[in-house]
């Protein structure tokens, strides 16, 4: 098991890698990775990643019975399906809005806990805040997904459900 852990943090990295390797800037003059390649592609790719998990980690439930039930699902099941661990927190001021914070987020646990790679993490959870986005619209609930680090490697993804886009 060890070792699926692995390859999913490898493939990650190289899914990054090579999303930003092809933008127009390939390199930075200091020869790092461009920090602005195009996030709408990791975040897509996450979205029909997440949509289509969805699908097999929910075969055998029953529906959920509302939008919270289907957010703690997201936070304990699914997500430790994917990071082996469930979300550190949930927050909801229910009105459609929730926070998800893990304060040991996986594909930025190897990175340095500094601010010198600050600028560097939304390579790193454009990709995961698609999969919230894709496996969310598979289950009925349209959102926006965002999300925020302000300290490595913590981070909280925000999910706003707009009240008119209910199920």
């Amino acid at each position: 098991m060890v070792a699926d852990e692995i390859l999913l943090e490898l493939l990650h990295a190289e899914l990054v890698n090579y999303v930003c390797s092809n933008e127009p800037k390939e390199k930075e003059p200091s020869g790092q990775l461009n920090k602005h390649c195009n996030l709408s592609t990791l975040e897509y790719f996450g979205f029909s990643t997440g949509y289509k998990l969805i699908e097999r980690f929910t075969k055998d439930w029953s529906r959920f019975k509302d939008e919270l039930d289907t957010i703690k699902f997201i936070c304990t099941d699914f997500w430790t399906s994917i990071y082996k661990k469930p979300i550190d927190n949930l927050r909801t001021n229910h009105q459609g809005v929730y926070v998800l914070q893990d304060r040991a987020f996986r594909f930025m646990a190897k990175i340095s806990n500094g601010t010198q790679h600050l600028d560097a993490a939304p390579l790193y959870i454009a990709f995961t805040s698609g999969l919230l986005r894709g496996a969310l619209a598979n289950l009925g609930i349209n959102s926006i997904v965002t999300a925020e680090v302000q300290s490595m490697p913590a981070c909280k993804f925000h999910i706003q459900v707009p009240r008119n886009q209910m199920p």
